[in-house]
């Protein structure tokens, strides 16, 4: 366990009232000669650190070369920083312009940058409850009295009811109006830093929500480059497929010929029929895993399946990274998208708590109201009707059976789940780097391998038809060279997409270079606070001007 856990959940739950001079600084204008000190309770979140002795296993220098296509030997730079656009180092136009195509149209990224909006109109919003909030109020009230209500007041409990009945029969009822124009501005300190955590965990969110957009952006792009490098592998395939298809072909044929002229028995024939069979029995299996993986890269792509240009990559013509970057164990923690989301979210669990501490002490208010009242228009802001009201008030839960209490417990459980989830996400990238690496090596040697097997395969297959062909062998020898050699291409053109597909993966394992490029756009950011949106009313209005402009 990283040694950061457990100083995290003991300071959330054991973390003393410790007060941080936090200035609430009110309007620039209306409060610039005035600032509330507000004293937020609670933890104050610390970064954890990456784990100590982290490493990625026994790698080596370089990998092995093989003399095909996409066997270079690769060279592993430790230190070296990952490239924003990393999709380039395969020096491919047409990856380049997939993974181009599918940022602009995959309905993911709109989705992400959409709640990282949100999340930022949260802090924006929330960010006003450090300023006081002004209502204007006006009223006309007409009304009728009875004189009545006055009258039955006597300064003698003696009073007959004679004179009641006369105090009675006296009262008269007047009917008059009143204008009340007023102003009404309330704020509430803070005292003990409730809307300062509340502003700390929407912060913590937004950024969550930001890495989550760069872990979207990091996804589809590796899952567009998977997804090409997977389509040229199957398009090989195939094509290695149909040659050997139209080879046994030519065997079969001069075997029919043969056989006419009693060179050959019936059997041979009849067993390069049955290997012509098998071999066209793997064609279909092929072609509808190619068919579905371009499925899938058109759903990348934000297109349609019937909206297939038939875009592909040529696996001969994709190049290996000659250096491929490691980054250093201590820096990975700030490079991958998902641990510094997973980090966020830890973060906004450890505010959240001091929410629930500041909701259990008291809560003050002040507030103001000012204005007029009149019996008539004309007569309101004159001197003499004008009115205000000041008051301050402090209130807090006296009682409430435990539940401010179990309600911030709840938020310490929560705090500790996101600490615990933060752990697992970091043991799962490290494991994640360390098994690309090891599959990076060993995809080099496995392609060697593979070489080496096909050129055996292929000269087994030639001696094999020379001895058939001079009496020396069984057929069954030849059809055994022949299924060899194929089941040997196949594998060298899967060994060959798998060092491109495993070299992306290693990039995408590292973060992929996020940190180098700008993924954001003004989709994902919070609309300015102008004039207008200070005014409720004003900004209604206004949006719903732009619906209707914008259709929505």
């Amino acid at each position: 366990m990283p040694k950061f856990s457990r100083s995290l959940i003991r300071e959330a739950k054991t973390a003393p009232r410790r007060g941080i001079a936090r200035a609430a600084a009110a309007g620039a204008v209306t409060f610039a000669a005035s600032a509330l000190t507000a004293c937020a309770v609670g933890p104050d979140f610390v970064p954890p650190p990456a784990p100590a002795d982290a490493g990625y296993g026994k790698i080596g220098a370089r990998t092995e070369a093989a003399a095909v296509a996409g066997g270079a030997s690769q060279r592993f730079a430790h230190g070296r920083d990952v490239p924003g656009e990393w999709w380039k180092l395969f020096r491919s136009k047409q990856i380049s312009a997939l993974v181009a195509e599918a940022v602009a149209n995959h309905p993911d990224i709109m989705a992400a940058e959409a709640a990282l909006r949100q999340a930022r109109e949260t802090i924006e919003a929330n960010s006003a409850t450090f300023l006081p909030q002004a209502t204007l109020g006006d009223s006309y009230t007409r009304q009728q009295s009875t004189t009545a209500q006055y009258a039955g007041i006597s300064s003698s409990s003696s009073s007959s009811s004679s004179s009641s009945s006369s105090s009675s029969s006296s009262a008269s009822t007047f009917v008059y109006g009143l204008h009340n124009a007023n102003v009404s501005v309330s704020f509430s300190p803070d005292v003990f830093g409730k809307s300062w955590r509340t502003l700390e965990s929407d912060t913590a969110a937004a950024e969550q929500k930001r890495f989550q957009l760069e872990a979207t952006y990091l996804a589809l792009t590796a899952n567009v480059v998977t997804a090409a490098i997977s389509d040229a592998s199957y398009a090989s395939q195939i094509k290695v497929t149909r040659d050997l298809i139209a080879a046994y072909r030519t065997q079969l044929d001069l075997l029919e010929k043969r056989f006419e002229l009693g060179a050959v028995s019936q059997a041979d024939v009849l067993s390069e029929r049955a290997q012509l069979a098998q071999a066209e029995a793997t064609l279909p299996p092929l072609e509808k895993a190619r068919a579905q993986n371009r499925n899938l890269l058109m759903a990348y792509l934000g297109r349609l399946p019937n909206a297939d240009k038939g875009e592909a990559v040529d696996l001969s013509g994709l190049r290996l990274p000659g250096e491929l970057p490691v980054s250093l164990p201590s820096t990975l923690v700030r490079q991958r998208p998902d641990i510094l989301a997973a980090e966020n979210q830890v973060h906004q669990a450890s505010a959240q708590i001091g929410v629930a501490t500041a909701n259990m002490l008291p809560q003050f208010t002040l507030s103001a109201t000012g204005g007029t009242q009149a019996t008539n228009f004309t007569s309101l802001f004159t001197p003499q009707t004008m009115v205000y009201t000041l008051a301050a008030q402090a209130s807090a839960t006296a009682f409430d059976a435990g539940s401010l209490f179990h309600t911030r417990e709840a938020k310490v459980a929560a705090f500790e789940q996101s600490a615990a989830q933060y752990r697992s996400t970091v043991i799962s990238a490290f494991q994640n780097v360390a098994d690309s690496l090891q599959a990076v090596k060993h995809d080099a040697g496995t392609l060697r391998a593979q070489v080496a097997a096909e050129k055996a395969a292929a000269e087994s297959l030639e001696i094999a038809r020379a001895q058939y062909r001079a009496g020396s062998t069984t057929y069954s020898i030849v059809l055994n060279a022949e299924q060899t050699l194929l089941n040997a291409r196949l594998n060298r053109v899967k060994a060959q997409a798998a060092r491109f597909a495993d070299t992306a993966a290693l990039l995408q394992s590292l973060g992929g270079g996020w940190w180098n490029r700008i993924d954001e756009t003004p989709a994902s950011q919070a609309k300015p606070t102008d004039i207008i949106a200070t005014s409720p009313i004003a900004a209604a209005i206004r949006a719903e001007a732009e619906d209707a402009r914008d259709g929505r």
